[in-house]
């Protein structure tokens, strides 16, 4: 049977975004192709042929009410995500997180999606934007240089790009338990969710000495090329400050030694990466450190002596465009109706962020392909308040945008005193409007069930 070009469109890019933008629209009748390089070409730092497959952290944040994450994957839920119902299928402990089992994870995205008889999934590189027809760009940040090329075309402007690092995966088995602790901060979660590995003072100091002289491996990059601020290597967390790593991702606060009965003066945290809780990744500590280097430090850290790395870490180019000088809030370009951008080429930063931006965009393609105008969600609404501000921030020094209270509108009349009861209630105001939107715009609902 011949493709009816009218209800189909082309989604580049099987990664969070164009997964779920994929799902989104075989919901809604409509047919997809699929496109994914990999693993025909792959990059620099995925490890499989497999949608959806996390290369950075295995956690995808919050799921508290009393933050923007948390409250996004509640608006995502209610709008019929696959990537949160597929993290919920496959979440391992992480306190107050929704971490996964990444291998598990991305073969039920996977899985899912092959099975779909309303989606082709084709595997092969698509070195321009596709010419003709609706079309969802997804590429992700390790966009091929043949497509970016074309992307930089099409936008006109010089294309940004900034610098973004991976955390190093420990074996379980060689972590040492009579020093390393497991707890949670504030007992949040399980109350254990997360292994520890306490510093006192001079431990701490002899660490950063040693962070700070580490050698690096070569960016290959021009020296201005920013690093994603929300991510830094841990190494250049140290040279901002030797105290920087202490409130950051080495913060002790909510834990306590059960061998001293005391709080550490900094802890490395450790997050399980699997089911199995065979793997266990290093929190907050993506590093450009050489290998060697990275070897040797990271296992002077208390309870790491032995360590054994699954994955060490890097560092890899991160591609985005300039989004308010080329989207609309409906995630489709201005220069050209049907073209959408999603994911973290889109302007935005994050799995979650990402994986949203995806499901807007494929609600708003099934809209276009049906002959219905697309739809901008409430901007009290998290992913509504995301899209309208990286469509309309600044443009002068754009830098990738995370979900953050600040975004949404101010609330009028008078407010909790406790900051989170604050939150909370910004959250209830925010589903209180999504459920009205879905209420009011029964045509976006899904036609087709999953299969």
């Amino acid at each position: 049977m011949a493709r009816d070009m009218k209800l189909s469109v082309t989604v580049v890019g099987a990664g969070l975004a164009g997964s779920e933008a994929a799902w989104q629209l075989a919901r809604r009748g409509v047919e997809v192709r699929l496109y994914e390089m990999r693993p025909v070409r792959n990059t620099a730092v995925h490890r499989t042929g497999n949608m959806a497959e996390l290369v950075c952290s295995n956690s995808l944040k919050s799921v508290e009410l009393s933050t923007p994450h948390g409250l996004l994957k509640e608006e995502m839920r209610r709008l019929g995500s696959l990537i949160v119902t597929c993290a919920e299928e496959n979440r391992v402990p992480a306190g107050g997180a929704l971490a996964v089992d990444r291998d598990r994870f991305a073969e039920s995205v996977t899985a899912r999606l092959e099975s779909d008889p309303m989606i082709t999934v084709v595997r092969e590189e698509v070195p321009q934007i596709p010419a003709e027809g609706s079309v969802v760009l997804a590429v992700g940040p390790l966009v091929s240089e043949s497509l970016a090329a074309s992307i930089a075309e099409f936008t006109g402007r010089e294309y940004l790009y900034f610098f973004d690092a991976i955390a190093p995966v420990i074996e379980a088995e060689s972590i040492d338990r009579s020093i390393v602790f497991a707890a949670s901060r504030y007992g949040k979660g399980g109350g254990e969710d997360y292994l520890n590995c306490p510093m006192d003072r001079e431990q701490y100091e002899r660490f950063i000495d040693e962070l700070r002289a580490a050698e690096k491996a070569p960016l290959h990059e021009f020296d201005k090329t920013p690093y994603f601020e929300a991510c830094l290597p841990i190494e250049v967390m140290a040279s901002r400050g030797r105290d920087t790593p202490a409130f950051g991702p080495m913060k002790p606060v909510g834990l306590t030694d059960p061998r001293t009965g005391q709080r550490p003066h900094a802890v490395v945290q450790l997050r399980q990466d699997d089911q199995a809780a065979e793997h266990y990744s290093m929190v907050g500590f993506q590093t450009q450190l050489r290998w060697p280097e990275q070897k040797r430090i990271f296992r002077a850290i208390p309870g790491l002596e032995s360590a054994e790395f699954v994955r060490l870490g890097q560092v890899h180019r991160n591609c985005y465009i300039n989004a308010p000088t080329v989207l609309d809030p409906d995630l489709q370009t201005r220069q050209r109706p049907g073209l959408f951008f999603a994911g973290q080429i889109s302007g935005v930063e994050g799995y979650t962020e990402s994986a949203a931006t995806g499901l807007l965009a494929g609600i708003n393609a099934a809209s276009l392909v049906h002959g219905r105008p697309t739809a901008q969600l409430p901007a009290a609404t998290m992913l509504g308040a995301l899209c309208r501000y990286i469509a309309n921030a600044d443009p002068a020094g754009y830098q990738p945008t995370n979900a953050a209270f600040g975004l949404l509108p101010p609330v009028e009349g008078k407010q909790p005193r406790r900051k989170r009861e604050r939150r909370l209630a910004r959250s209830a105001l925010a589903l209180e409007a999504l459920d009205a939107w879905l209420e009011a715009n029964s045509e976006r609902v899904p036609q087709r069930a999953a299969p």
